[in-house]
């Protein structure tokens, strides 16, 4: 297997020229950021991955979490690693300083979480977890349950979980059973079962935190009805000592298609008398509270798509550089030719980069937004991103993932008949990617939130102006002269189709809400497109005026400019060609009956 290497240049170029993270550093609430001290982070970051984490990687996949007992015990050395992940300090990357985090922006958590993520995905999804869990308790908490959980989970001591599914409900979380009574001491008794727990169970913590949604007496139906509440592994002392172990345990790990080092829990809650609980936010108000969490880990599993497909990138690469076969057309040497010389081995190494390019822009701009939307001084401002950063959410969750099996799957394919084997390594991304675009709600129902929803954000002016700040490009990508000619025509022809479904959506919503259900996932696929069009484009630009600089990095802006054409003219094409596919309507999907669906 190829070592990983952290895509530090990348992912610098990325911040600074797509995200002008320079602009970002100079809000107050960043006065003590600046770009030595991200240089630093990234570089040690990179280190930890490449150095800690990825080698880990294999053993993790072969080995897996196990269960005995009730015990569940992580993969050899991924005990260790967690350990050195938590005395780095690496948890607390984004949080506030006030219960010891760096206090660093979102983006930069944003960077490192795909440096651990392409090294270790199994790894990885722990801090994922808990960062979610501290968003939450940070945005509902009461005092006293800030006081009490907080320092512990962004210090990492302490891990957390987010406790939705169940057997009967999947995806429709208001199907859920779990029951939460009043104890009469203003905490509750927890009893239920969930399933697909990151996490749930392992040995990398002295202290779990799990948030769980359950119903209270009386609550309505649906998730009207739903309360979220915390429920720790070990009670907590009144002076912060752990204390016994509440009624909750593991009763199982699944046996899964791939991230096999991650231990997915069954949880069982209140064998005995109840789990304690505590209320998180107010009463039948749960689904508020937890979304503050899902939000957070929507953008982190696009980061995680992205992160996949790096790692699968790079193996492939290295494979396609080392590997020896045919004879390239036009070669003069005698003898096989290395397979990247070959013309779809090259078209497939273009487009895993130029995706990754572009899915590296769009959830760092993410990220960059949900920042601004909280430390902006201007309240117009913030309001502003906050809705960006609405609209921009299912298309990192959906659109990165989606990419992101697809980026591992090309990986096998330059492996040829070897990454249908094991051992060579390439067949794990593509096991480990899968599970994304199913994790923190389907990418189908990412599609339904965008046409459903975020279409709507503010009477469609939040897509509105984006789409105008898109085409603003256009004027820069003329100045480009012959270099950028045809990504600007492309990117234009793109955007005029991106206008018109998105008319056509907006208006079947309220006539005919299946239709535009209907064209809900190519239109998620066009908007992606385009987006990644838009960012890599800018990235491009941005290149091609640093080239001519004294001291510029020419051959690593050189690749930038031409990865950003190559998108533009073999890739953003794809876009409207979607078009018909999302005015289709309901029709071709319910044109036969469900039981002539059986062969």
């Amino acid at each position: 297997m190829s070592a990983y290497q952290a895509p530090l240049k990348d992912i610098r170029f990325t911040l600074s020229q797509i995200c002008d993270l320079e602009k970002l550093l100079t809000l107050p609430d960043f006065a003590d950021c600046d770009g030595d001290t991200i240089n630093a982070v990234l570089e040690e970051a990179g280190r930890l991955a490449a150095g800690v984490l990825a080698p880990l990687n294999r053993q993790g996949d072969v080995q897996g979490a196990t269960l005995a007992n009730g015990v569940v015990t992580t993969p050899d050395g991924f005990r260790d690693a967690y350990a050195a992940f938590r005395d780095g300090g690496w948890n607390g990357i984004q949080f506030d300083p006030l219960y010891g985090g760096m206090g660093l922006p979102l983006v930069i958590g944003n960077a490192c979480a795909e440096l651990w993520n392409s090294a270790n995905m199994g790894f990885a999804l722990c801090a994922m977890l808990t960062q979610g869990a501290i968003d939450a308790v940070s945005t509902h908490g009461s005092d006293e349950l800030k006081e009490t959980y907080l320092e512990k989970l962004v210090s990492g001591h302490w891990t957390g979980t987010m406790n939705l599914t169940e057997p009967q409900a999947g995806s429709d979380v208001g199907a859920l059973r779990s029951r939460a009574e009043p104890a009469g001491d203003g905490t509750w008794r927890i009893k239920g079962q969930k399933i697909f727990i990151t996490y749930g169970e392992h040995d990398f913590a002295e202290n779990i935190i799990h948030l769980v949604l359950a119903r209270t007496p009386g609550s309505p139906e649906g998730t009207r009805g739903i309360s979220l509440f915390v429920v720790p592994k070990f009670l907590v002392n009144p002076d912060g000592s752990l204390g016994q172990r509440n009624d909750l345990r593991c009763i199982n790990l699944e046996e899964k298609l791939g991230i096999h080092a991650s231990p997915t829990a069954v949880m069982s809650f209140g064998d005995n008398e109840g789990a304690v609980g505590y209320l998180l936010g107010d009463e039948n108000k749960g689904m508020r509270c937890m979304f503050t969490m899902m939000n957070a880990a929507r953008l982190g599993v696009g980061v995680e798509g992205l992160a996949i497909a790096e790692a699968a990138y790079q193996h492939a690469v290295a494979y396609a550089l080392e590997r020896r076969q045919g004879k390239a057309i036009g070669a003069t040497d005698s003898g096989p030719a290395a397979i990247v010389e070959h013309a779809d081995v090259r078209r497939m190494l273009m487009t895993m980069k130029a995706q990754i390019d572009a899915m590296r822009a769009l959830c760092y701009v993410n990220g960059q937004a949900l920042d601004l939307s909280r430390h902006h001084g201007d309240e117009a401002q913030r309001a502003w991103f906050g809705q960006l950063a609405e609209l921009l959410t299912p298309l990192s969750k959906a659109w990165c993932t989606d990419l992101g099996c697809e980026i591992a799957s090309l990986g096998v394919q330059i492996h040829g008949g070897m990454g249908f084997i094991e051992e060579t390594g390439a067949a794990q991304f593509y096991r480990d990617a899968r599970i994304a675009p199913i994790y923190e709600g389907t990418n189908g129902i990412q599609a339904l939130d965008l046409v459903m929803r975020k279409l709507g954000l503010q009477g469609g002016e939040v897509v509105r102006r984006y789409l105008g700040e898109m085409r603003s490009l256009d004027a820069a990508l003329a100045g480009g002269g012959e270099t950028f000619a045809k990504t600007r025509a492309n990117l234009g022809a793109a955007l005029d189709s991106l206008e018109a479904a998105t008319r056509w959506l907006a208006e079947a919503a309220v006539a005919d809400p299946n239709a535009a259900a209907a064209g809900a996932t190519p239109y998620l696929r066009m908007f992606g497109l385009t987006v990644g069009g838009y960012l890599i484009a800018k990235g491009g630009l941005a290149a091609a005026a640093q080239a001519g600089e004294a001291d510029a990095d020419t051959p690593f802006l050189a690749t930038r400019v031409a990865t950003a054409c190559f998108y533009g003219e073999q890739l953003l094409p794809q876009a409207p060609a979607l078009l018909p596919s999302i005015t289709a309507g309901s029709g071709p999907l319910y044109a036969i009956a469900p039981e002539q669906l059986v062969s």
